[in-house]
This record gives C-alpha cells, sequence and structure tokens, in this order.
C-alpha cells in the first residue's frame, strides 16, 4: 500500500466565510486547476471545437443565473473561494462543474462530442440493508477523473450555520461531489455524456443542495427538479435504507428506487428515456463502463456485504480500479464508502488499491 494521505478541510460559519476560507487553504491549486480545464473547454478536446477563452467564459456566465435562482448560498460560497482564489464566477463554474459545463458547450456552440471525449468517471453502488452484513445500507464508489485531477482531490468537513453538517469528498474550487450529512443522507455521482446541455445548474450544487436534505426522498426531489446543465446519474441512500438512483439530464428525468438488491451504474444511461439523449462514445469507453456495472454487480452478489468488501471492490483491477493509460488518461483518483445509519465515512486518496482507507465519523462531534 502506498502512504497517501487524503488531505481534510474543516470549513464552518456563513456561505460567504466557508467558501473563503476554502478558497484561501488552496488558492494555488485552484488556480492551477481552472487553467487546466478551461484549457480543456478552449482546446475542443472536451467541447467538439476550438473556442477562445472569452467565449468559454461567457458561456460560463450564461450558467450563474441559473445557480443563483437555484441555490443563492451555495452559490455565494461559489463565488466566494474564487474570490480568495483570484477566480471570477465563470471560472469557478467551470472549474467545480467541468463534465455538466462540456455537456453545456456543446449544445450551445453544436459541436460534435468528440471521440477522445474523456467523460467515462467513476463506479458507483448502493447496498440495500437487506444485504448488508449488519442490516444496515452502504453506499460506495470510485471517483475516476482525469489522472491530472487526483492531485487536487481533498475531504471537507463543512458545518455551515443554518444547514446540515456534511463530510464531502471533492476537489479544491468545487463545492461537493460526493458526500454525506449528519442526517444520513448520501449522495453520489456518475457522469453521462448527453447531447441536450444547456445553461443550467452544475451538478456540484445540485449534490450540496441534495446534502441539505433529511430524507433520501427530499434529495432525490431536488435532483429530479433541478434545471441542471449537463448529465448525470446521482445515487441517493439515507439512514432509513430508502434511495435510488436518478439519471437526470436538462431535458429528462429517470428513477431508479432502491429495493432487495443492490444498485450499481457506471457511464452508460440505463432508462430508456434517458438513452435518447445520451452521445455516442468511443467503443473503448462503452466496453469499460459495460464491463465495470458488469464486475461490481457480480462482486455485489450474495449477502452478508461490509465496508471491507466495498472497499476490496473499488480495488478490483480486472475493471473497477481504473489505471491512466493512452489515449483517455482515466484514473481512479479516490474513493468513498459511506454508512448513513451509523454516519461513518471511509475515504481514500488516489488509487484504491494503492492506498489506505481512512475513517471519518459525523457522528463525532455532531450537532
Amino acid at each position: 500500500m502506498g502512504e497517501g494521505a487524503i488531505r481534510v478541510l474543516e470549513l464552518a460559519g456563513s456561505p460567504a466565510a466557508i467558501g473563503k476560507a476554502h478558497g484561501s487553504a488552496y488558492a494555488h491549486d485552484i488556480r492551477r486547476y481552472a487553467e487546466e480545464r478551461i484549457g480543456l473547454v478552449a482546446g475542443g478536446s472536451w467541447s467538439g471545437g476550438p473556442l477562445s477563452r472569452d467565449r468559454v467564459l461567457e458561456i460560463a456566465s450564461s450558467c450563474l443565473p441559473h445557480h443563483l435562482a437555484f441555490s443563492p448560498e451555495l452559490t455565494e460560497e461559489m463565488v466566494a473561494i474564487g474570490a480568495s482564489a483570484g477566480l471570477s464566477a465563470a471560472e469557478m463554474i467551470i472549474v467545480g462543474g467541468f463534465t455538466d459545463f462540456v455537456d453545456t458547450v456543446r449544445g450551445v456552440v453544436g459541436g460534435p462530442t468528440p471521440p477522445e471525449v474523456l467523460e467515462d468517471d467513476c463506479t458507483a453502488f448502493i447496498v440495500p440493508s437487506s444485504r448488508a452484513a449488519d442490516g444496515q445500507g452502504l453506499y460506495g464508489q470510485t471517483w475516476d477523473m482525469h489522472d491530472t485531477a487526483t492531485e487536487f482531490v481533498v475531504l471537507t468537513d463543512v458545518r455551515p450555520d443554518d444547514r446540515p453538517r456534511a463530510m464531502v469528498f471533492t476537489t479544491t474550487g468545487c463545492v461537493g461531489q460526493i458526500g454525506m450529512n449528519e442526517a444520513g443522507v448520501t449522495v453520489g455521482i456518475n457522469n453521462l455524456t448527453g447531447v441536450d446541455g444547456r445553461p443550467g445548474v452544475t451538478w456540484p450544487l445540485v449534490v450540496r443542495r441534495a446534502l441539505e436534505q433529511e430524507t433520501a426522498a427530499d434529495a432525490m426531489n431536488v435532483i429530479r427538479n433541478a434545471p441542471v446543465a449537463g448529465a448525470h446519474s446521482y445515487l441517493v441512500l439515507d439512514a432509513q435504507g430508502n434511495g435510488g438512483i436518478v439519471e437526470k439530464t436538462p431535458t429528462t428525468s429517470a428513477v431508479a428506487p432502491l429495493g432487495g438488491d443492490p444498485l450499481v451504474h457506471t457511464n452508460h444511461m440505463l432508462d430508456p428515456s434517458t438513452q435518447g439523449v445520451e452521445a455516442e462514445r468511443p467503443a473503448e469507453l462503452v466496453a469499460s463502463s459495460t464491463a465495470r456495472h458488469q464486475r461490481a454487480e457480480e462482486l455485489l452478489e450474495g449477502s452478508g456485504v461490509t465496508e471491507e468488501g466495498l472497499m476490496a471492490l473499488t480495488r478490483d483491477d480486472d475493471a473497477i480500479c481504473q489505471i491512466s493509460s493512452a489515449p483517455f488518461h482515466i484514473e481512479s483518483c479516490g474513493a468513498a464508502i459511506m454508512r448513513p445509519a451509523t454516519l461513518d465515512f471511509w475515504a481514500v486518496w488516489g488509487l484504491p488499491k494503492d492506498n489506505v482507507y481512512e475513517h471519518f465519523s459525523l457522528a463525532e462531534s455532531s450537532r
């Protein structure tokens, strides 16, 4: 095993205070990450054709009113992160919501989905209470992205003045990607590739808004009704063992409720309604997504699933733990396992197969 430890950043107070502390702590990283992502969009490898920097930021700015209408508080936090790092609101929309934003760019400029598009990210799974060893449901996933993203991974312990505390796996400059709040509501994601992108709310704000809820049902309603900019699947589980998957695009929404069998999601759309707006993807990425989905289902067969078993699943080198290789350079940059009923959270930085999971608890010092 390697010795890489995940960075932990404690944040508290008002949206402005939380954002300022986040931006101040990682200003250099955030600026570097922003430049990399803006460059990817402008260069056309993710967006279907080259664009000027000004045009990229213009499209990002068109998303800002949707963020403000959806959550003024989370938008204030996002803007404050940027202000502390010397970046504009438009730049922050790109650095945090990149994979939704590129859907928006393609929708606005009418560009094709390029064959080298790198949207093959994450293997996620929900284990119902009936299949867990201790009768308490589990959630887990890898977080996969271009290998240059690994260094930016961070775990935030967010304690807002007037909203639930949450532990959030994310990257520097992003308000949230995968997390669990003190009520046990857990939210994770997979990236999807849609053709119906448009100016709207990028997915990190949807995740954090869902983490403000008290039940899985309420969190799933937030997701279903969000005016999103691009396509993602959102996986939800709560302390009572309720949950499911929401495949959400700007023009479609499909829900798969959690029953007696584990739910698995990778990077291809599963519902016929969402498949109608799925972009064509390279054959290698389709094969990867299908193989990871099948392998996760295979590893989750039977009962008595434990958190250690899920950690082993994320380390699976047959399909799930992705190692960077040409031409896509996708890597499992980290992973998270959560047990909402007990508020236990395990996170690992970098390749799960090479590093040690660390344990955190929202039950400790919880308000």
